[in-house]
């Protein structure tokens, strides 16, 4: 492949990669978030023993809970795109 495609590429994924980083930072503080809220909502659940209560404590733990499952997600993609950076330099460097 051409020097000139494979810089592209990697340029591209460097975009990807950072704009992925990005999101797991703000991934991270929503989970701070809802962990905290989902830990307040248990409490208050047991306190108070009533359904509504623990209807809020669902809630959040399931949001909490989609919140976690999108970061694995993420750094997923994450590790993939950085196994393919790590191919095309080492394609590049082949090249060179």
């Amino acid at each position: 492949m051409r020097q000139s495609v494979l810089r592209r590429k990697l340029q591209d994924l460097q975009v990807r990669i950072v704009a992925l980083r990005a999101e797991i930072e703000v991934l991270d503080e929503q989970i701070a978030v809802a962990d905290e809220e989902v830990s307040d909502l248990r409490v208050r659940a047991l306190v108070s023993e009533t359904p509504l209560a623990a209807k809020e404590h669902a809630e959040a733990s399931r949001h909490a809970d989609l919140a976690h499952r999108a970061r694995r997600s993420s750094i997923e993609s994450l590790k993939g795109l950085e196994l393919e950076r790590d191919r095309l330099i080492e394609q590049l460097v082949v090249e060179v």
